[in-house]
C-alpha cells in the first residue's frame, strides 16, 4: 500500500546523495559486518579507557550505568547495558503508559484511514508495519507515539503497559537510517524497514510495541520469549530469519515496566492505541526527550488525573 506524500519536507541535497547511495549498498550485510566488529572482546585492562572514551563521544550518563566499565566486555555490550538500580521510576496510576525507553518524541497522532504519521507529508500503513494488514482496523482512531533513540540512549525497550501478550511478529525489511532525514525523504520507511514487534492486551485496550529496525548492527533481541532468538540470541538482521510469529496459549504475563526487547545499536520504537482508550499527556509532544517511565499517554475519562509519584523504580529487569 502506497500513501501518497503531501508537500513532504525534504533534507538537504548532500543527505539525499548520502540516501540515494545507501538504497543501492548492502545494507544488512554491512550492518552484521559492524556487528561483529562491536562484539570484539576488549581487553580487561583496556575496557574502561576504551569504553569511556566511547561513552563521552556519544554522550552517555555514566552515573546510571548498572556495572563498572571493566565488566562489558564489548562495545555491544556496554550499547546494551542496564540501568542502575533505582535510575526510573513509573507513576503510580495503573491506567498510564509510560514511555517504553528513553529517546525522543517524534510524530504523534491519531491513526487515520489506516495510516499514521512518518513525518510533515509522509504517512505510512500500519497495516503494514503490523506485518498483518487484518489487524490495522483495530486502531482506526487510536493513537501513535512515535520514539527515536539516539546512539547515547538507554537502548532497552520496556513494557509501556502491563498486561498479555497473545502475539509477536518478526517482519522482514530494510536497514535505512531512522534519523531526522531518512524519516523526512524515505517514503514508508518504518513499514519497510525490518522490525519486531508484540502486541499487549492491557486496561487501554490491545496495545502495540514495534521496535524498528536500523542501518548499523540493527539486532534485536526479546526478553519476554528468549527461545525465539534462539541459537543467534536475537531475531533481526539474520542470515538466516526465525519463525515469523508467535503466538501464545496462554497469552504470555507482562508487568509494566518489564523488559520487552532491546536494540544492539539504535533505533525507533512506535506505540500504538486503540480508539477511546487513551488522551496524550502534555509531555508527548514532538522533539520532547523523555525517559523511561514518564506517562506518555492516560486512560481517556482521566484527563486532570494527576500523576502521583510511583515508589517502583526500574534498574534490573
Amino acid at each position: 500500500m502506497s500513501i501518497p506524500d503531501v508537500t513532504p519536507e525534504l533534507p538537504g541535497a548532500g543527505w539525499r546523495a548520502l540516501l540515494a547511495l545507501l538504497r543501492r549498498a548492502p545494507q544488512a550485510g554491512l550492518s552484521r559486518a559492524l556487528g561483529r566488529l562491536a562484539d570484539l572482546p576488549i581487553p580487561r585492562p583496556l575496557r574502561r579507557p576504551v569504553l569511556r572514551v566511547f561513552a563521552q563521544a556519544i554522550g552517555v550518563r555514566l552515573s546510571e550505568v548498572e556495572l563498572p566499565l571493566e565488566d562489558y566486555p564489548s562495545v555491544n555490550a556496554f550499547f546494551v547495558r542496564r540501568l542502575r538500580p533505582g535510575a526510573r521510576s513509573w507513576p503510580a496510576d495503573p491506567t498510564a503508559a509510560g514511555s517504553p525507553v528513553d529517546g525522543i518524541v517524534g510524530a504523534v497522532g491519531e491513526i487515520r484511514n489506516g495510516t499514521a504519521v512518518q513525518a510533515k507529508g509522509r504517512r505510512y500503513s500500519v497495516g503494514e508495519l503490523l506485518g498483518q494488514p487484518d489487524e490495522a482496523p483495530g486502531y482506526e482512531g487510536g493513537r501513535f507515539v512515535t520514539l527515536y533513540l539516539s546512539p547515547r540512549h538507554y537502548h532497552r525497550v520496556h513494557a509501556p503497559v502491563g498486561g498479555t501478550i497473545p502475539v509477536a511478529r518478526h517482519v522482514p525489511g530494510r536497514l535505512f537510517p531512522v534519523n531526522a532525514p531518512s524519516v523526512a525523504h524515505i517514503p514508508d520507511l518504518f513499514a519497510r524497514n525490518e522490525r519486531v514487534l508484540c502486541q499487549i492486551d492491557s486496561v487501554l485496550g490491545r496495545v502495540a510495541v514495534v521496535a524498528v529496525g536500523a542501518y548499523n548492527v540493527a539486532r534485536i533481541s526479546s526478553a519476554f520469549d528468549p527461545q525465539w532468538a534462539e541459537p543467534r540470541g536475537w531475531m533481526s538482521n539474520r542470515h538466516v530469519a526465525p519463525p515469523a510469529e508467535r503466538r501464545y496459549h496462554p497469552p504470555l504475563p507482562i508487568e509494566r515496566g518489564a523488559e520487552l526487547m532491546a536494540f544492539h545499536l539504535g533505533s525507533t520504537v512506535i506505540l500504538l492505541f486503540p480508539a477511546g482508550g487513551v488522551t496524550l499527556t502534555p509531555i508527548c509532544r514532538p522533539g520532547r526527550e523523555v525517559r523511561l517511565g514518564e506517562p506518555l499517554l492516560r486512560a481517556a475519562g482521566r484527563r486532570d488525573a494527576p500523576f502521583p509519584k510511583s515508589q517502583r523504580t526500574v534498574g534490573q529487569p
